[in-house]
């Protein structure tokens, strides 16, 4: 009896002094939406490999639009959106109000979003033998004037502006800046089916030295891969940005994006029963080359998510094991070795 009382008191010594918490075999997987872009997909697999690997927690991945996904985040049907552009859509915003979702951390610094032509488009390639085809395109005031270099094969007498899928909260805003910025008349919004169509919608036009107008964001592979111009909108004005966010309003108002902030979304109800995952999130902060470099080579090999992520931390254990405990940290290089 003796023995089997030292023996649990070490095994209770052994299990305070880690800093992962021990959950019950029986608990249910940790919903983390299922993100169609690189990077969301990138950075859903490094935080899936860690919670697996590191705090032994089973997780599972839920597919949907940027809307529902974050519908379902409220409700805590899925408790983890790993790429977050918090305080975009009426949806998180109303969401956060209430009291029902938390943004996490400020995982990507020096993140960006607009509106983009490649650069021969206004300067030309001599190298190539482009001229220059819109050489004083600076601003989206110019657009006008230039619909016949972007025309749209589709509807004669338009330039065609390459928008964001359906479903994406960009898509919304873009669309309602066609209107605020006078291009309804003179572009077509033409949006993609998915993350996927719109790179090779634009890779295809660069290759071929042709002019393309498109919404893109960083972190990305693409802004990396080719020489763009990022096109002049007015200045931020947070009242505007209500009316571009709000796919209903009949007269949307001129404006650009406001400062980007990329946080990892949860549920309330997740923060509260895991504590020692929201710690984890709150610290998470990937540095933009690392990431970047990681995306460039997820595309450039077709590498799958899963492999990329794992790729990732076995190159870059200085900069993930900063937000873990040691011992959750050792977990996940015994898992990746």
């Amino acid at each position: 009896m003796k023995g089997l009382r030292a023996l649990l008191g070490v095994l209770a010594t052994g299990l305070a002094l880690t800093s992962a918490p021990v959950y019950a075999e029986s608990a249910k997987p940790i919903k983390f939406a299922d993100l169609n872009w690189e990077s969301g997909s990138l950075i859903t697999e490094v935080l899936r490999v860690i919670v697996e690997r590191g705090y032994q927690l089973p997780t599972e991945t839920q597919p949907g639009t940027t809307i529902t996904l974050e519908t379902a985040l409220a409700r805590n049907d899925i408790q983890v959106i790993a790429e977050e552009w918090a305080g975009r859509s009426p949806v998180w915003i109303k969401a956060e109000a209430e009291g029902k979702v938390v943004g996490l951390g400020d995982i990507v610094k020096g993140a960006t979003e607009g509106w983009w032509v490649p650069e021969y488009v206004v300067k030309g390639d001599p190298a190539k033998g482009i001229a220059p085809m819109a050489p004083d395109l600076r601003s989206v005031s110019d657009l006008p004037r230039y619909k016949d270099v972007f025309k749209d094969p589709e509807s004669p007498g338009k330039g065609r502006f390459l928008n964001s899928p359906i479903g994406w909260t960009s898509e919304v805003v873009n669309a309602q800046k066609i209107k605020a910025y006078g291009l309804a008349d003179s572009y077509s919004n033409f949006r993609s089916g998915s993350g996927a169509a719109l790179d090779a919608e634009i890779a295809s036009s660069i290759r071929r030295g042709q002019p393309v107008l498109f919404y893109y964001w960083s972190p990305t592979p693409l802004l990396g891969r080719y020489q763009l111009v990022q096109l002049e909108e007015p200045a931020f004005d947070a009242e505007a940005w209500k009316t571009l966010t709000d796919a209903n309003n009949p007269a949307p108002k001129p404006t650009r994006s406001p400062p980007s902030k990329l946080s990892i979304g949860v549920s309330s109800e997740f923060q509260q029963q895991y504590p020692q995952l929201a710690k984890f999130f709150a610290q998470v902060s990937f540095p933009i080359e690392p990431l970047n470099d990681a995306l460039a080579k997820m595309s450039e090999k077709h590498t799958a998510p899963r492999q990329a992520a794992e790729n990732f931390l076995k190159t870059n254990p200085d900069v993930w094991r900063a937000w873990i405990p040691g011992d959750v940290a050792d977990k996940v290089s015994a898992h990746l070795n």
